[in-house]
């Protein structure tokens, strides 16, 4: 009998909850993910909100590297949309990040890979799959492992330099 999916929360700088602007860049070996940090604004009264989008300078930029990963997916659901996902039962919530324990993904995976003819099970075993929330979207990973830097910047000049570099 298979083992039931479970979440468990993690810990990564939490995303805008209004504009995170999250960027993604992958070739087939690394995935990067650049979006605005949560961070509050002291000069923010609440009134006049402004208006961010990739290019506004002077955000906090989380870069997310996994390197290498496996496959990903990012679109719905948004934060409202956020019961509709699979695992929301399981406590998905929108503005976090969590890890899935015994993957359903990681396990079609794995099956698909079966016609392989050097295939075998334990080349999936070290994989993990991740998931982040944001306000518009929704992204999944399969990797390894990841790392996060902060950096101060806007959020695509800031992807595309981490891009650039190895």
């Amino acid at each position: 009998m298979a083992t039931s999916e479970t979440l468990l929360l993690i810990d990564v700088p939490p995303s805008s909850a209004g504009a995170p602007s999250p960027h993604v860049f992958a070739d087939e070996g690394r995935l990067l993910v650049a979006y605005i940090v949560d961070s509050p604004d002291p000069s923010f009264d609440g009134t006049n909100p402004r208006s961010i989008s990739s290019a506004t300078e002077s955000q906090s930029i989380a870069i997310l590297t996994a390197d290498p990963y496996l496959a990903f997916q990012f679109g719905p659901p948004n934060d409202e949309a956020i019961s509709g996902h699979r695992l929301y039962r399981l406590g998905l919530q929108p503005y976090s990040a969590f890890e899935v324990h015994n993957s359903s993904w990681i396990a079609s995976l794995e099956k698909a890979n079966r016609v392989h003819s050097s295939h075998t099970p334990e080349l999936f075993s070290a994989y993990r799959h991740f998931i982040l929330t944001f306000h518009d979207s929704t992204l999944e990973f399969i990797a390894r492992s990841f790392s996060v830097s902060l950096h101060q910047g806007a959020v695509l000049p800031t992807l595309m330099e981490a891009a650039g570099s190895r």
